[in-house]
């Protein structure tokens, strides 16, 4: 059976803009390791700042999707298999039970 673990030992890691100096929110980000995100834009944005849908579709099983406005924003994590509902449902192609 595959992993499923990410190995972080590559990671850059930074202290989040949330932490102070008397240890209160102490959170650390990791990036740039070996089975991070790979944000690329989406086919629906436009180079006019409308639309700006970032996704990544590196991670099995997983679809990250951010705004590219704010990259270091929150991101949605969708299973793969809610990608095609969540798509389907964001076009307007959902019909109501």
């Amino acid at each position: 059976m595959a992993s499923n673990r990410i190995d972080l030992s590559d990671a850059l890691w930074f202290k989040s803009s949330y932490s102070n100096e008397s240890g209160g929110n102490c959170v650390e980000i990791a990036s740039d390791f070996p089975g991070a995100a790979l944000w690329r834009k989406s086919s629906y944005s436009n180079g006019s700042g409308g639309d700006c849908v970032e996704v990544a579709d590196n991670i099995p099983g997983l679809v990250p999707v951010r705004d590219s406005k704010a990259p270091d924003g929150p991101a949605l994590l969708l299973t793969a298999h809610a990608w095609t509902p969540f798509v389907t449902g964001l076009k307007g192609d959902v019909r109501p039970l």
